[in-house]
């Protein structure tokens, strides 16, 4: 029997959380904007404490994102929300700022750690540099194609979390850049932090891509126009035994994440255990997840199989 590997989501509130893990997810990232990146929705200590308790009753796992860019004022903050999280036994934190993985070494040791940078775990030996500072699980970039991917596990010292649906970040700025852009124009339309339900695009003509766009605590994020959808592409990473596939769900209702959830779980299960039958349905998952698309999001493989980056 082929190892299955952890199926990892991002629900946006607590009746996401009790519907994802119904639906067939092993795990969920949550957290609050202060200290995470692009997150699917806000979740405070009282939620996170909640999650964490409804998790572990049915024996699953919740892991929280600090990965966020830090300045110095926020540094002296990062001890106390540690401890909580330790506190309340959360399952990992991801960090991308070494002062995070400095701060758990402090106050919280046993705390399980992973590496998330988004764009730059790109490489085998770097993902075990941060192992051996103490990282237990390397987030590869969304920017690698599947032979780089497959490479990076044969030699990694850590587990490898590989995202494998939902949209990616292009950019981040620290700068509120949709609100300068709106004073600088003299338009009276407030820019709202935390809101990403405004539908906000870039839009390209050339291309017909609309690119969404949203201001938090962390700045300007602009996404990418179409979906990863890997769920008829699985084998070779599920041979490679890649330890989790992440379904992310920022910008996502959690009627299309459980419905995505639900397909990507049985998918996974049956390309582990009977490959003949996934082979025989791996078209059929795939006209499913593009039946709930939501409108102006194509799918594609993004950069699984291309030969660059660039």
């Amino acid at each position: 029997m082929v190892k299955t590997p952890e199926l990892l989501v991002t629900p946006k509130d607590l009746d996401a959380v009790k519907r994802l893990f119904a639906a067939g997810a092993d795990a969920i990232v949550i957290g609050e904007e202060r200290y995470g990146l692009r997150l699917a929705g806000e979740f405070k200590r009282d939620a996170v404490k909640e999650a964490t308790k409804m998790a572990h009753d049915l024996g699953k796992k919740v892991y929280v994102a600090m990965n966020a860019l830090f300045h110095n004022e926020k540094i002296d903050e990062l001890a106390d929300y540690v401890q909580f999280l330790n506190e309340v036994q959360v399952d990992g934190v991801t960090f991308g700022d070494p002062a995070v993985l400095m701060t758990v070494r402090e106050v919280a040791p046993d705390l399980k750690l992973h590496w998330n940078t988004e764009q730059t775990a790109t490489n085998w030996f770097t993902a075990n540099y941060w192992g051996r500072k103490g990282a237990k699980r390397a987030v590869l970039a969304r920017e690698i194609s599947m032979d780089a991917i497959v490479e990076i596990k044969e030699n990694a010292e850590v587990e490898v979390e590989v995202q494998v649906h939902g949209m990616t970040s292009m950019f981040q700025s620290k700068r509120t850049l949709i609100g300068n852009y709106m004073q600088f124009q003299g338009k009276n339309l407030a820019v709202e932090k935390r809101d990403k339900q405004r539908n906000l695009h870039l839009f390209d003509p050339e291309r017909n891509a609309r690119y969404p766009i949203f201001e938090d605590e962390n700045g300007t994020h602009i996404m990418s126009p179409n979906d990863i959808c890997i769920i008829d592409e699985l084998e070779e990473m599920i041979d490679a035994e890649i330890d989790c596939f992440k379904i992310d769900g920022l910008l996502k209702s959690t009627d299309y994440m459980e419905a995505v959830t639900a397909l990507y779980r049985e998918a996974i299960d049956l390309c582990a255990n009977d490959r003949e039958r996934y082979e025989d349905r791996k078209e059929e998952y795939l006209e499913k997840i593009e039946e709930i698309q939501p409108a102006n999001r194509k799918i594609d493989t993004g950069f699984f199989f291309k030969e660059t980056v660039y």
